[in-house]
């Protein structure tokens, strides 16, 4: 593979993963607006965040053994399409019920990109890259938040928020060409897996009985569902308890965006010294030490918006290197069942993060402390599962070689 080719394919596999950060993200400075055109409130209108990442979570597992099965091209061709249509749906809506009813149509569709990717990337690159592909991938991600609410932000003004979801519906659009036209077809398809539901189960359960995946899909998706409280409860936060504009929300958000840039470019230099499980563990500590003092903080008023800003980009500056690691541990050992793999990585992350967004609706209370508690909640419960997880496994595995060595003592 030259490098053009690597630069290229890491290119649309980034675009591709963005579909639906750029769901979630680029209309959250319109969500005022939503609600007032919709004649709802903020927290029915996030009920519409939620509904997407619900879809994403379910449609994860239905493409997983779909892209096993039938390779990745047509998967995807199926799911993009499907997306454009529900994201005119959206633009389309009267009511803040049919709006919640088409993003979950478009999480449905937009979900399949998430799945895809993550897949080729076991499929086209060596099991030593991975790491650093999925650092170059988090890259692209990364941009989508300092591109979409600024985008999202000024499209509301200038256009109505309808105008949000036919831009989305155009740049998937393009994706599509470009995948149809450019990106390598990968695994081929495999007429041997069955999607009788009986096989589809058991493939999840294959993945599911390794230790290693089971450890960093779960610890990877409550730690990394800590941002979904932070999309979720930003916009109220910032707009409706420090009163700024849509656009100047659209560059706070964007500004906060650097804090997961940096840190996935980061991660390709710590690779080179240390493991990707001493990264997690490290990360995780110093997310759960910045989390008590946000929380702290927050609840004895020590941050105005500012402030406020300040502890937040810290705290999700190790976002950029907890993602890419935890990814690339849970696929590692698995080849044929990657797709299935990746959906489960990838459903158990937006299931916990729709559980996350949904909570912070709940638990509204126009401030501040609902966002950050739960954000810090996320990280703690991810240190904790990472940390009694390695001791199962290393008692497992002690315990394992104990019975070898009494089974060869008794012959």
């Amino acid at each position: 593979m030259t490098r053009r080719q690597h630069f290229v394919i890491i290119l649309i596999l980034g675009t591709l993963s963005t579909v639906s950060p750029f769901s979630i993200d680029m209309y959250l400075p319109g969500f005022p607006a939503i609600a007032s055109d919709l004649h709802t409130s903020i927290s029915q209108v996030q009920l519409s965040l939620t509904a997407y990442l619900i879809g994403i979570s379910v449609g994860q597992l239905l493409y997983g053994p779909l892209l096993d099965r039938f390779g990745r091209k047509l998967p995807l061709y199926v799911g993009l399409s499907l997306y454009i249509a529900a994201s005119v749906g959206c633009a389309l809506s009267t009511s803040i019920n049919t709006l919640i009813a088409m993003r979950l149509l478009q999480a449905l569709g937009g979900c399949v990109g998430l799945v895809a990717a993550q897949a080729l990337v076991r499929d086209l690159f060596p099991v030593s890259q991975i790491a650093q592909v999925f650092s170059l991938l988090t890259l692209v991600i990364a941009v989508s938040p300092m591109i979409a609410p600024t985008v999202g932000g000024y499209a509301t003004i200038a256009f109505g928020w309808h105008s949000i979801f036919i831009i989305l519906a155009a740049i998937t659009t393009l994706i599509l060409i470009g995948v149809y036209f450019v990106l390598p077809n990968g695994r081929l398809p495999d007429p041997a897996l069955s999607l009788h539901p009986k096989a589809v189960m058991g493939s999840f359960f294959t993945v599911l009985k390794q230790p290693q995946f089971l450890t960093y899909a779960l610890v990877g998706g409550i730690a990394t569902a800590a941002p979904f409280a932070y999309l979720a409860g930003s916009s109220d936060v910032f707009m409706n308890i420090y009163h700024v504009s849509a656009q100047e929300y659209g560059w706070i958000f964007a500004f906060l965006a650097i804090a997961l840039i940096a840190p996935t470019q980061l991660n390709q230099f710590l690779l080179k010294r240390f493991t990707n499980e001493q990264i997690i563990l490290t990360t995780l500590i110093y997310q759960s030490v910045v989390g008590l003092l946000l929380v702290v903080g927050t609840w004895a008023g020590w941050y105005g918006q500012y402030g406020l800003i300040g502890m937040l980009f810290l705290f999700l500056g190790g976002q950029g290197l907890t993602n890419p690691n935890a990814s690339a541990l849970s696929l590692a050992p698995f080849t044929r069942h990657a797709g299935s793999a990746a959906a489960l990585m990838g459903s158990f992350r937006m299931g916990f993060g729709s559980i996350i967004s949904a909570s912070v609706s709940f638990l509204h209370n126009n401030t501040a402390i609902p966002m950050v508690g739960i954000m810090t909640t996320c990280v703690l419960m991810g240190l904790v599962i990472l940390l009694v997880s390695e001791r199962v496994i290393r008692y497992r595995s002690k315990q394992s070689s104990m019975d070898e060595q009494l089974a060869e003592a008794m012959l």
